[in-house]
């Protein structure tokens, strides 16, 4: 009996190598971000935006998969071990614990901005203060915020870890990365951990800004050649980092001072 020889077995091991490489780098990769996603929590805490067990945390893993933090944790003490993994319709795939009641929210995020990577939201005791106030961060006060977010709109109240939340988000999401949450908190999100987490920072330290300014009788807002002058330095600084900026005139048409929208994709 003739045997058949085998000419196709060092493709097949070729093959088998290969994936076993990229298996490889997938699962160091998931290792380091869970590191990076359990270090975000705690900075998160650290901050005091996230006291008891609120606040929640999550990261691309890739195109149909997403790490985020468990439900009923301390910020402080979630370790990698701790987070699980969801698809894109928040069906759990790994992990022990619960995913927080609202990933809905952060899924929504990435579905509506495919360059997000990470989304934070967090509770921040003078953002909050604003968001329970009904009252958006848009007026142009400090050139620094102008420069990184535009303005702050404010989202409808909405219970928390509803389908609510994702409706009353969606008009503020292509052209906002952070937005208040009425009688709730905030959320950022950007391309990377780090960059979600800068943003929420960023909205709380101008939400204590906006309250010396009112205790102070009111501010001096930036408006005409001021504005102008550094609206395009920032349109400048976003097409030399290669991402494209979009002014618009707000969501509802309507603010306290000239509404400022940016899309940084």
């Amino acid at each position: 009996m003739t045997e058949t020889p085998l000419t196709h077995m060092p493709e097949t091991r070729t093959t088998i190598v290969c994936e076993t490489a990229e298996n490889s780098k997938l699962a160091r990769c998931e290792t380091k971000l869970r590191e990076e996603l359990a270090a975000c929590s705690a900075d998160l805490h650290a901050l005091g935006f996230a006291p008891g067990t609120s606040g929640n945390v999550s990261v691309r893993l890739d195109g149909s998969r997403v790490l985020a933090t468990p439900t009923g944790c301390s910020k402080r003490v979630v370790g990698p071990d701790d987070l699980v993994v969801v698809d894109m319709d928040g069906h759990q795939l790994a992990g022990t614990r619960h995913v927080t009641s609202e990933i809905d929210m952060h899924l929504a995020i990435y579905k509506a901005r495919p360059d997000v990577e990470a989304v934070v939201h967090a509770h921040p005791v003078f953002a909050t203060g604003f968001a329970s106030s009904g009252l958006a961060l848009d007026q142009p006060l400090c050139s620094e915020v102008v420069m990184t977010l535009g303005t702050i709109p404010l989202a409808p109240y909405a219970t928390t870890g509803t389908c609510e939340v994702r409706q009353t988000l969606a008009p503020y999401l292509q052209h906002h990365d952070a937005v208040l949450l009425a009688n709730h908190g905030a959320v950022t999100y950007g391309d990377s951990l780090m960059d979600a987490l800068m943003k929420m920072e960023t909205v709380e330290h101008f939400a204590q800004i906006c309250l010396v300014v009112r205790q102070l009788g009111g501010g001096a807002t930036l408006e005409g050649k001021h504005l102008t002058d550094l609206l395009q330095a920032r349109a400048a600084y976003l097409q030399k980092a290669g991402r494209r900026v979009h002014w618009g005139n707000g969501s509802n048409g309507t603010s306290a001072g000239p509404q400022l929208t940016a899309q940084m994709r």
